[in-house]
């Protein structure tokens, strides 16, 4: 069965060029990912089909009213069936990819995409989530609603020409992506590693590994500290620390 994804935006224009190309355009037409887009404004009831109003309590920005959304919603489960419902905001729980499979897995969503200082805080009353892609301010919560249907497209099954790519890539072991390489095997005296070109494929399951390893040790320390480490990657990391050595003694030795 194909996932279900609507969004409720006021500016739903924003998706179809996102929702026509690559992979998420595939996933749409093979029929495996439904997604429409919905105009926030649709579910206004003044003539002005106003959406945001002032803060109570004074402030600058404006707020996203409750009602509108709340419409929408109750308007969509109406006709295409329950769903979980996500808010896009920067106050959410952080996007991984632990969070994205867990998303793949409902039958359909709902996103709804803030803007100006926010919604409505009663919106949490209605609502089953809220995710963040960062800790930075966007104008608004399209974009992050496009990153999640990104990530989410990519999972599922026959959409990728090759379905080991969705399980060899960063963030799915837990580690950072091993470095890659495609031809010429030397450009500008750049060379590509020997194992690669030594079609020993032991060897090269052992440098990718290792090389995932130390990039993510190096480059996010935060998520290293969470890998349960085997006694081959502790081998592994001993192996490039000891090379490492080496090398800078005998770049010091006189």
């Amino acid at each position: 069965m194909a996932q279900s994804i609507d969004i409720i935006s006021i500016f739903p224009e924003m998706f179809d060029p996102v929702l026509r190309i690559s992979i998420t355009g595939r996933a749409i037409s093979k029929g495996a990912l439904v997604v429409r887009p919905h105009n926030l404004r649709d579910y206004t009831v003044d003539r002005h089909r106003s959406t945001d109003d002032s803060p109570y309590g004074g402030g600058s920005g404006m707020v996203m009213l409750l009602e509108p959304m709340v419409r929408a919603m109750k308007s969509l489960e109406a006709s295409y069936g329950q769903a979980r419902k996500i808010v896009l905001a920067p106050t959410g729980r952080p996007l991984n990819q632990k969070i994205v499979r867990e998303l793949a897995q409902e039958e359909r969503l709902i996103l709804l995409c803030g803007r100006y200082e926010g919604m409505d805080e009663r919106i949490h009353h209605y609502v089953d989530d809220e995710i963040s892609i960062g800790d930075f301010v966007l104008t608004g919560g399209e974009l992050p609603a496009m990153i999640l249907i990104d990530a989410l497209a990519r999972l599922i099954p026959g959409v990728l020409h090759n379905e080991h790519s969705s399980v060899d890539e960063s963030f799915e072991s837990g580690l950072l992506e091993y470095p890659q390489y495609s031809r010429p095997a030397e450009s500008d005296g750049l060379v590509v590693p020997p194992v690669l070109l030594s079609g020993n494929h032991e060897l090269i399951r052992r440098w990718r590994r290792q090389l995932a390893l130390v990039r993510t040790r190096e480059r996010r320390p935060d998520l290293f500290g969470m890998v349960a480490l085997s006694e081959e990657d502790r081998r592994l990391l001993a192996a490039w620390d000891a090379e490492r050595r080496d090398t800078q003694q005998e770049a010091t030795s006189p």
